[in-house]
C-alpha cells in the first residue's frame, strides 16, 4: 500500500504545478517521462514554502514557515510524512541524494522574506542563492541521476539559469513586491527613482547569466534537454518583452506570455529538439 501512498502524494505535488504555473507545467511534460514526477514534487515543495510567505497574510507566517520547516526535516529523517506535499519532497531528495544544503539556504531565503525589505549585494545574492539557484541545483540532481562528474560539470549554469528566472520575476513583480509587499530586491535601486538606466544595468546582468546557462542547457542530458530549453525560451521570451518596455510600464503592470504564445513557443522547441538543433 506504500506504492499508492506515494503514488497519490506525487499527484498531489503535480496537481499543485499544474494550477499554479501553466509554463512550468509545460516545461516538465516536455522532460522525459521518468523525470516528470521529481520535477513535480520539488516544485510541489518550493511552491508551498513561497505561498507561505507571499500570500498568507490573515495568518503568522513566521509559525508556518517553522512548522513547515521542522516537518521538512522531521519528513527527510523519518521517510514519511502524512503532508503529501513533504511526502514526495522526501523521496526525491532520499533517491536522487539532494544535499540538505540546498534546503537550508532555500528555506533560509524564504525566511529571509518575512523580515527583510530591503538588500544589499551581499543579501540579494544570498536570497537568489537560496531562492533560486539551489532550485536549478535540486533539478540538476534528478536529470543527472546519480552521475557526479555531470552535476560538478553542469552546476554553475545550473545556478545562473536560476539566476536569471528569479531576476526576470523581480522585474515582472516590481510592481506587486514593492506596493503589496514592500520589499525592493534590487540592491541600490530607489522604486520611486526607477528609470531607463537603472533597468538597462539590471537587463545587462540577467542576459549574462542567461548566456552562460544556455551553454549548460546544450550539454544537459537528452532528456531533459528540451523541458529545461523550453523553460529559458519562455523566460527569454518574457525578458525580451519587459526589455522593450519603459521604466514606467513595468513599475505599474505585471508583463506575461499569453497562453497561445507559450504554445507556439512550445512548437518551435519541439521542433528544434527533433532537428537536433539543442
Amino acid at each position: 500500500m506504500m506504492a499508492l501512498f506515494n503514488k497519490t502524494a506525487l499527484e498531489c505535488s503535480k496537481l499543485i504545478t499544474e494550477h499554479y504555473s501553466t509554463s512550468f507545467t509545460l516545461g516538465i511534460k516536455t522532460l522525459d517521462r521518468k523525470f516528470h514526477m521529481p520535477i513535480y514534487a520539488i516544485y510541489g515543495f518550493v511552491r508551498y514554502a513561497d505561498e507561505i510567505v507571499d500570500t498568507f497574510h490573515d495568518y503568522d507566517k513566521k509559525t508556518l514557515l517553522d512548522r513547515f520547516k521542522h516537518d521538512t526535516y522531521q519528513a527527510i529523517q523519518e521517510k514519511i510524512s502524512l503532508n503529501p506535499v513533504l511526502q514526495s519532497f522526501q523521496l526525491v531528495v532520499r533517491q536522487y541524494k539532494i544535499e540538505h544544503e540546498l534546503i537550508d539556504a532555500f528555506l533560509r531565503s524564504m525566511e529571509m522574506d518575512l523580515y527583510q525589505q530591503e538588500y544589499d549585494a551581499e543579501g540579494y545574492n544570498e536570497y537568489i542563492y537560496g531562492s533560486a539557484e539551489v532550485v536549478g541545483l535540486m533539478c540538476l540532481r534528478v536529470f543527472c541521476e546519480g552521475n557526479c562528474d555531470d552535476f560538478d560539470r553542469l552546476r554553475e549554469p545550473a545556478r545562473k539559469l536560476g539566476a536569471a528566472f528569479q531576476k526576470v520575476n523581480f522585474l515582472r513583480d516590481l510592481k506587486s513586491d514593492y506596493v503589496d509587499r514592500g520589499r525592493t530586491y534590487f540592491p541600490g535601486i530607489d522604486f520611486t527613482q526607477f528609470g531607463r538606466d537603472a533597468k538597462a544595468l539590471i537587463e545587462n546582468d540577467i542576459q549574462r547569466d542567461f548566456d552562460e546557462a544556455y551553454v549548460g542547457i546544450l550539454n544537459l542530458p537528452r532528456g531533459a534537454r528540451m523541458g529545461v530549453h523550453l523553460a529559458y525560451t519562455y523566460y527569454q521570451t518574457l525578458f525580451n518583452k519587459i526589455k522593450q518596455l519603459p521604466a514606467s510600464t513595468i513599475q505599474n503592470e505585471r508583463i506575461r506570455v499569453p497562453n497561445p504564445q507559450k504554445l507556439a513557443l512550445l512548437a518551435q522547441t519541439y521542433l528544434k529538439y527533433r532537428l537536433n538543433v539543442i
